[in-house]
């Protein structure tokens, strides 16, 4: 009888034999890809020991549609080399919605080789290989792998450094022990192997057809202009066929509402070369939206006991020392420039020039809080593969705030700033959000990036979850992804078409108020001199990435209080020119936002023109309007109402106006004319 150890299953403690694997235990339930054990992914080739907890791990949770993805990106890698022996192996890891694999190779891939592989994948699946994993010393592998050169670089990063030096690279060498994935074929033979941390799925039968590969593009190894440039396919992979389906209907979607285009379209925004990479400018139109934003974020931090303030674009360079943001965030800073013989930087940030602002004075707790506020223009250093029109930029405005209160002020302010953000976020018609609690690694790879003592960052951490916790609002937690300074919680909006964005920010921040740093105080009730708590918070996160995320969620077709043109008057025909151009300037009197079409085309083509440009209220007037002084509206939806009195399309458009409505179709529908197009709304 074989030896017995004692485990806990799910929660369920069991006896099973010594030798019990993963699989042994979930055998015939195909959905369990891997295993959590103490906490770790393990292969369900694992052999468990005495005490082991174990858990299932499914793909539908993150951890197992990952494992599934990564496992999807060695079959690629395999049916690369495959057909090209001489492609060499860069890092291959899961992302969001995906993965992707480097590769050296000596031609760019055609949209002919990405087909090629894609039936290459889908024979080395059928084959159904298993993946078994191997454990390496650093020199045996330097050796087997001496015709993989990216490979053997990895080697030299092991451990807790890896992700820093190249992103993705953990999932290779992030381990101290070194390991290789080989996919065996069902007779024994070696087919592929890959330097890999691990888990993977127990064979590529797992993946099935349930994946495609979506792309290809340049990449630099390890995101370095300095280094070679690589080729890297883009794939997905999910756990079934009508899965991926979906999300290629949701990428159909997004296309069509991607901020880029519409910007293009609408005559928003453009990126010329001849400013740079990363550096938007806001035409016209584009303009009202954004100044409909600055005006709306002013009077509500104005309303809710913020002072306004302004800062400069650039500082010398040892203040950036002092906040801690040059050790701790150099990388993110632009390089110096010499001034009168000293360094400057350009701000990434505006909380040190806040800080100054604080200790101008001596402070009393009568102050408290202390309420700042600007719409501060900041420059971070993005590398260029990063840069993605609006929603990544390298100039943009913060609607940036600090609090400055007490330890026991700090709850109430958070709570307050909670509210504050969640009104806002419901104004612009964001209204399905969760909270994410960012906080450091605790003695993981990147537990050295954060300062303060273990007793303040579990003080603040406390903090933030409690007041999280008390909105009944969903909070995740993301393990080291605080500020270098303090925790912070971050609100993740859904937009209309599911996906997430972060949004907002609230950070707790004692360390630059801190006797070493900035050395801010304020005189206590008993006389004393205490250092305030300073609460960063960001409404709109970026007023650019803010306008990128409501361009994709509304389409294009913005609420009349935020569209640029809010009616459009058409006339029937030439002669009503006159008379609806005087409708239009009573409307604008009244603070409207109005065009008028008296363009030679014909009717219809500028009744399309209309729906294109997604103006909420489009106007109408022929003679039957004139003689009764009167005007028709056509909707986003192609529905009309006709023969409304001109004080009645006033009210009717202010109200919307002042309600932040969105409107896409007439309040008693109608049927849509024969030009009607597509709204493209909500």
């Amino acid at each position: 009888m074989s030896a017995q150890i004692t485990i806990t299953v799910a929660g369920d403690e069991r006896s099973v034999d010594q030798g019990t694997t993963a699989a042994d235990l979930f055998e015939g339930d195909r959905a369990v890809l891997v295993a959590r054990v103490n906490g770790e992914l393990r292969d369900l080739a694992h052999e468990l020991a005495q005490g082991d907890v174990v858990e299932p791990v499914t793909a539908q949770e993150q951890d197992g549609l990952d494992v599934l993805r990564h496992s999807t990106a060695h079959v690629l890698a395999q049916a690369v080399q495959q057909i090209n022996p001489d492609a060499k192996l860069g890092i291959g890891p899961p992302i969001r919605d995906g993965f992707y694999y480097d590769f050296d190779v000596a031609e760019p891939f055609t949209p002919e080789d990405l087909k090629a592989l894609d039936k290459a994948m889908q024979r080395i699946i059928n084959e159904g290989q298993t993946f078994v994993r191997r454990e390496v010393s650093d020199d045996d592998a330097l050796v087997e792998l001496e015709h993989e050169p990216y490979k053997c670089e990895l080697i030299g990063l092991k451990g807790g450094a890896s992700d820093d030096a190249a992103e993705g690279a953990s999932v290779e060498v992030g381990g101290a022990q070194l390991t290789i994935y080989d996919n065996v074929r069902r007779d024994g033979t070696r087919a592929w192997g890959d330097l890999c941390r691990g888990p993977h799925v127990p064979t590529t039968k797992v993946i099935g057809n349930a994946y495609k590969i979506m792309r290809s593009a340049a990449a630099y190894w390890r995101g370095s202009e300095k280094n070679p440039q690589l080729q890297r396919v883009y794939g997905t992979a999910w756990p079934s066929k009508d899965e991926l389906k979906a999300y290629l209907d949701r990428l159909a979607e997004a296309e069509k509402r991607d901020h880029r285009k519409l910007g293009r379209e609408l005559d928003l925004y453009s990126f010329p070369d001849e400013i740079g990479s990363g550096l938007p400018v806001f035409h016209p139109k584009g303009g009202v939206i954004k100044r409909e934003m600055e005006d709306y974020v002013r009077q509500r931090h104005i309303e809710e006991g913020f002072e306004y303030v302004g800062t400069p674009h650039i500082a010398k360079e040892g203040l950036f020392h002092t906040s801690g943001h040059l050790p701790y965030y150099g990388e993110g800073m632009y390089p110096p420039f010499d001034v009168d013989g000293m360094d400057y930087r350009l701000k990434a940030m505006n909380c040190p020039m806040h800080n100054l602002i604080y200790r101008s004075k001596q402070r009393s707790y009568r102050e408290l809080p202390l309420r700042l506020f600007e719409f501060g223009h900041v420059y971070r250093h993005e590398k260029s593969g990063v840069i993605h029109g609006l929603t990544r930029v390298r100039g943009f405005a913060q609607d940036d705030s600090h609090s400055y209160v007490t330890k026991e002020q700090a709850p109430d302010e958070i709570r307050h700033l909670l509210d504050f953000i969640l009104g806002l976020l419901r104004d612009f018609g964001l209204d399905d959000f969760y909270l994410e609690l960012s906080t450091r690694d605790e003695g993981g790879d990147k537990s050295s990036k954060f300062i303060g003592s273990d007793e303040d960052w579990a003080e603040a951490t406390s903090v933030l979850e409690s007041v999280c916790r008390e909105t009944g609002l969903e909070l995740v937690p993301d393990p080291g992804g605080a500020a270098y300074y303090g925790p912070k919680v971050s609100v993740q909006a859904r937009d209309a078409i599911g996906r997430t964005w972060q949004m907002s920010t609230i950070q707790y921040d004692f360390n630059q108020p801190s006797a070493d740093r900035f050395a801010l105080e304020y005189q206590a009730a008993d006389g004393s001199r205490q250092q305030p708590v300073m609460i960063h918070s960001a409404k709109f996160g970026s007023i650019e990435r803010f306008i990128g995320v409501l361009v994709e969620h509304y389409a294009g077709a913005f609420p009349v209080w935020l569209s640029p043109v809010q009616v459009l008057g058409v006339p029937v025909a030439e002669e009503y020119n006159d008379y609806l151009w005087d409708v239009l300037q009573q409307m604008r009197a009244k603070g409207i936002r109005v065009e008028l079409d008296d363009s030679d085309d014909r009717f219809p083509k500028k009744i399309r023109n209309a729906s294109k440009a997604k103006v909420p209220f489009t106007l109408i007037a022929g003679e039957e309007d004139r003689s009764n002084n009167a005007v028709s509206f056509r909707y986003r939806d192609g529905s009309q109402e006709n023969g409304l009195p001109i004080e009645t399309a006033i009210e009717r458009i202010l109200a919307a106006i002042e309600a932040k409505d969105q409107v896409t179709s007439a309040p008693s529908l109608t049927n849509p004319g024969p030009d009607a197009a597509p709204a493209g709304t909500i």
